[in-house]
């Protein structure tokens, strides 16, 4: 009987240690190709997840985002586009159509995954997790529209958040991105 209230406690002591130390690098996600992403493979960089949308008035930030993850890229920065059409359907398009747009209007080069919820009863277990209070009440809270951006340190843990009319290339922001960098 001990052994099996040991072994019980063990399990639990277990899953409420990994409950514990969720962060970024726990979740996949599939790229915009449909491939297999694990966050993990971002482990020890500093990483700005965004989510996206091609008919949005803050689309041209687009080209911020590529520009800023260009400037920092080779110091250990990268940049997570996530499209999202949970904003008056600013996001229609299929992967392949969102890719080339990306591609071919704003010669993005960084990270894109496939197209998700980010808001909702269909919201992604990565969105789940950034928005969620029990991680950072600062931080969490539902996301308001397109082009809410996300800073996540080198150990994967959310550091700020910039609503959409913040700019990527925004004092604060390169601040941010700098600060954690130089960590």
């Amino acid at each position: 009987m001990r052994k099996l209230i040991l072994s019980l406690f063990l399990c639990v002591a277990s899953i409420a240690a990994t409950a514990q130390t969720k962060n970024l690098y726990s979740f996949t996600m599939n790229s915009i190709d449909g491939d297999p992403v694990s966050l993990n493979s971002f482990k020890g960089k500093v990483v700005m997840v965004v989510n996206v949308a091609s008919k949005c008035g803050f689309t041209p930030q687009y080209s911020a985002l590529e520009s800023v993850y260009e400037k920092y890229k080779d110091r250990g920065f990268v940049i997570v586009g996530v499209p999202a059409n949970n904003f008056a359907q600013q996001e229609p398009g299929t992967n392949e159509e969102i890719k080339t747009f990306c591609s071919r209007k704003y010669n993005v080069k960084f990270p894109m995954m496939s197209k998700v919820s980010v808001k909702g009863d269909d919201k992604t277990p990565l969105y789940q997790y950034l928005t969620d209070p029990a991680q950072d009440p600062k931080f969490s809270g539902d996301i308001k529209w397109n082009f809410t951006k996300f800073l996540v340190d080198r150990n994967g843990k959310i550091v700020a958040r910039f609503e959409p009319a913040t700019t990527p290339d925004a004092p604060e922001v390169t601040a941010a991105i700098e600060s954690e960098l130089a960590r």
